[in-house]
């Protein structure tokens, strides 16, 4: 069942006197994460926080939110999870939330074979790298165009074209 209110990032600290926070994104930048107009405190949606501002600083997305204007006010978010609203996303074609991804079946685009299912995804800077399991082994797959076919995560279901030797001894 795919979740309504996804993890995005984790209050750090607070920046200046005015009830800025400091966050550590958990998605793909902190300017992703610099463009939504509501965070929640809950994964079911609760203590939404309305965003007055927000700026990529470095590796870090600095937020204001509405009520939040001293730094003591700010202080009390630091360790909060925030949590994105599944109707607030806009992704383009081709792009997926990991959350989405995590635990559908892959199947080799030519022959049809399952061949596991996908468990973790890494960033390699480069690339994602895709750990597949399969009969209690993980496979490390790229995730290239040339390697992936299709996903339809509404259906969990991946279809790659795999590179030679990943599923196999093959050179």
């Amino acid at each position: 069942m795919r979740k309504q209110y996804l993890q995005t990032g984790k209050v750090v600290g607070t920046h200046g006197v005015r009830g800025m926070v400091r966050v550590q994104p958990w998605c793909d930048s902190p300017e992703f994460l610099c463009g939504f107009s509501a965070l929640y405190l809950s994964p079911q949606g609760g203590a939404p926080l309305r965003v007055t501002s927000a700026k990529a600083h470095g590796n870090l997305a600095l937020l204001g939110f509405e009520g939040v204007d001293s730094i003591e006010a700010a202080e009390g978010l630091r360790g909060k999870v925030l949590f994105l609203n599944r109707d607030d996303l806009n992704l383009d074609p081709g792009r997926y939330l990991i959350e989405d991804l995590l635990n559908c079946i892959v199947i080799d685009a030519d022959s049809r074979e399952t061949l596991g299912v996908l468990r973790e995804v890494s960033s390699t800077g480069a690339n994602d790298v895709w750990h597949i399991e399969r009969a209690g082994k993980i496979y490390l797959v790229p995730a290239i165009e040339e390697v992936i076919v299709s996903v339809d995560t509404q259906a969990e279901r991946i279809l790659l074209r795999p590179l030679k030797g990943i599923f196999d001894d093959a050179d």
